[in-house]
């Protein structure tokens, strides 16, 4: 659950940016299909606005790096209906120490304090 006030929205776009790669389409690691795709589905137009900034600002150090283009969508989440993933994935690797996972990062840091224009202070 995201609590603001433990965690800002840009260090939550920092860690969600490098936790994985975001450039593999429907894809992560050898996990393929829609329900592996990246995205980032927000709620206010200021979490919208530094979503995007912040794909904008890692799309250009990933290309320094040699990485392909952010293929992540960045939409509202309102309407949009949320699937828990089946019992056996919830805390899988909890339940599973040694079981695979294909969510990888790409090893290139993603730039912290991207402003995206006015409206966007929130955390």
């Amino acid at each position: 659950m995201y609590d603001p006030s433990v965690v800002s929205y840009a260090q939550l776009l920092k860690v969600f940016w490098e936790a994985h790669d975001p450039t593999q389409g429907f894809r992560q690691g050898n996990d393929v299909g829609t329900h592996y795709r990246s995205a980032v589905y927000t709620h206010t137009p200021a979490q919208a606005g530094a979503a995007e900034a912040s794909r904008d600002a890692y799309q250009k150090v990933l290309t320094g790096a040699g990485h392909g283009v952010i293929t992540t969508e960045v939409l509202p989440a309102e309407g949009r209906p949320f699937y828990p993933a089946e019992g056996y994935h919830q805390q899988y690797l909890d339940k599973n120490p040694a079981g695979y996972c294909g969510i990888g990062g790409t090893g290139v840091s993603c730039p912290t304090g991207v402003a995206a224009g006015p409206g966007t202070t929130e955390k």
